[in-house]
């Protein structure tokens, strides 16, 4: 998939744990932890909206995309 997620790198440069966001944005750790490991399919726009504020960041910091060659699927 050409969207990449970043959060583990936010969550290491804000030295912050994922069980840490997970109480501060009131997401579970499982569904945070299926978008830190780029196995989402969507993401809402609250949960993006709580995960930048709680790490102080925009939501270019945590998703980036990312084109896929030709020929590849």
């Amino acid at each position: 998939m050409p969207i990449i997620v970043n959060l583990d790198v936010m969550l290491a440069k804000r030295k912050m744990s994922l069980s840490q966001l997970s109480e501060q944005v009131d997401v579970t750790i499982a569904n945070l932890s299926v978008l830190k490991t780029n196995k989402a399919k969507a993401v809402r726009f609250t949960t993006l909206e709580a995960v930048c504020k709680a790490l102080d960041c925009q939501p270019g910091d945590i998703l980036e995309y990312v084109p896929e060659k030709e020929g590849s699927t």
